[in-house]
Formats: C-alpha cells, sequence, structure tokens
C-alpha cells in the first residue's frame, strides 16, 4: 500500500484554515475514487484541481507557507 502524495505547497506553520463543502456522497466517492488513482489523498487532489484552474484563468496560484 501506497501513502498518498503530501502537498508540496502546504502551510509551513500547519495553521492553514479549513474549508468545508456538501457534496453527496456519490460525488465524493467519484472524487476519492479519482484522488486515490492519483496516488493522493481528497484534499490535496481538490488543490491540485483548484490550482490548474487558477493557470487556466491567467491566475498564479498562492502556494502558501
Amino acid at each position: 500500500m501506497s501513502t498518498a502524495k503530501r502537498d508540496p505547497n502546504q502551510s509551513k506553520s500547519g495553521k492553514a484554515p479549513t474549508f468545508q463543502i456538501r457534496i453527496t456522497p456519490e460525488l465524493k466517492a467519484q472524487f476519492e475514487e479519482a484522488a486515490k488513482a492519483e496516488g493522493m489523498s481528497l484534499g490535496n487532489w481538490l488543490k491540485t484541481l483548484g490550482r490548474q484552474e487558477l493557470i487556466r484563468l491567467g491566475h498564479k496560484p498562492f502556494s502558501g507557507g
């Protein structure tokens, strides 16, 4: 069993705020399956998608820290 990839851009202080959303259990299961296939946690998978979308929209994502 492999360990999920850690986010290289995570908060250096370890005190990044949490972000909560409501999604259906079915959609969450699909997200989790996709994240697992990429070797990532669900949170890191969503952050990666968000960063990619910011880049697509012409924004430079803040890396944190």
